[in-house]
């Protein structure tokens, strides 16, 4: 669901202190803020990769690429792009060996990061009730990524992650446009740390990233997982084992996230962290809405997650799962039913 909240007056020629919104911004929970000038996204960062088929089915990216590209549409007269990151890391023995990518082990981080827009905007509200503003948290049509590069809060990674000098990979973005002008934009693009590196291309097992920072959708295990809602291709299922909700691996090998720092609040993890697939495969629909309830988790939906976690089971070839499966080649969900089948003819294999 797209999401824009929006002050009512406008501005003029306001210029805003670029401190003090980040001292706003540190308050509100925010570990980086940065700015840059709402100006237009060059359209083929975005139009290569949808008509070269990369978006899978993901309509909705290509629906509304204008706004994009440009967010003086989203925002009439637009002048400034407040990027913002949340270092969402925490300590494996917080979840070990959990199938849930660590992003997504805790509170849902749109509504956590929403939360912390909202502090932010009251404050700017406050000081300056003139000036309007656009706040997207991951489901607007706003491209955080390149707008966090543009605000030199990190670069682009050859893995398609934004990376920060201070947390890596491992952070949450928001963005708040507004239409007045701040006294500090960002320096410069940050430095490309990756260097020569090719860790996360031949770590990813479907090959899905295929140039430097373009995944393509269709081969990714967190598209798959996530946003496919029918069956995955099955030459994708047999790089599953030990997955059912997103993929952390290429930012697990990245050596730029070797001395991670651990978040301080908010991202700790849920029980629905801490079951084995087997677990999730045998959830039942109750149990399901309860553990998902308020999570990231839940957009895979019930029979999308249990299809996940069949798929890993059968991928780790884990024959003590055999009857789990058999019981639930019957089960009322046609996509459930085939993936337990599709699973129970890689442990006889």
């Amino acid at each position: 669901m797209e999401s824009a909240e929006a002050a009512i007056a406008g501005s003029g020629e306001l210029v805003l202190p670029g401190a003090r919104l980040r001292e706003w911004a540190k308050e509100a929970g925010f570990d980086l803020c940065g700015f840059a000038r709402a100006e237009p996204i060059p359209p083929e960062s975005l139009t290569g990769w949808l008509s070269s088929g990369m978006a899978a089915d993901m309509g909705w990216i290509g629906a509304r690429a204008a706004e994009r590209l440009d967010v003086r549409l989203l925002l009439p007269g637009a002048r400034t792009v407040v990027a913002l990151a949340c270092n969402y890391y925490l300590p494996d023995e917080s979840a070990p060996d959990s199938p849930i990518a660590r992003y997504a082990r805790g509170r849902d981080y749109h509504a956590t990061l929403k939360d912390r827009l909202r502090r932010l905007r009251r404050a700017l509200g406050q000081s300056h009730p003139e000036v309007r503003t656009y706040g997207s948290v991951d489901t607007g049509p706003v491209m955080e990524k390149i707008w966090a590069a543009r605000a030199g809060l990190g670069y682009v990674g050859r893995n398609g992650c934004l990376i920060t000098e201070e947390f890596g990979s491992y952070v949450l973005l928001a963005i708040l446009i507004l239409d007045a002008d701040v006294d500090a934009w960002a320096g410069g693009a940050a430095i490309d740390r990756c260097g020569t590196c090719n860790l996360c291309v031949s770590a990813c097992p479907t090959r899905a990233i295929v140039a430097d920072g373009t995944i393509d959708a269709r081969r990714c295990l967190s598209y798959q997982t996530i946003e496919n809602r029918g069956a995955s291709p099955e030459h994708l299922r047999t790089a599953t084992a030990g997955i059912a909700f997103g993929c952390d691996i290429c930012q697990d090998v990245c050596p730029l996230n070797l001395a991670p720092v651990s978040a301080e609040r908010g991202f700790e993890p849920r029980p629905i962290a801490h079951l084995s697939v087997r677990e999730l495969a045998a959830l039942s629909l109750d149990r399901y809405r309860e553990l998902t309830s308020g999570t990231a988790v839940a957009r895979a939906k019930y029979d999308g997650l249990r299809r996940n976690a069949i798929y890993a089971l059968g991928a780790a070839r884990d024959k003590s799962a055999l009857p789990l499966l058999q019981k639930l080649c019957s089960d009322p969900s046609e996509l459930v039913g085939s993936a337990a089948q599709w699973a129970i003819r890689q442990l006889k294999a």
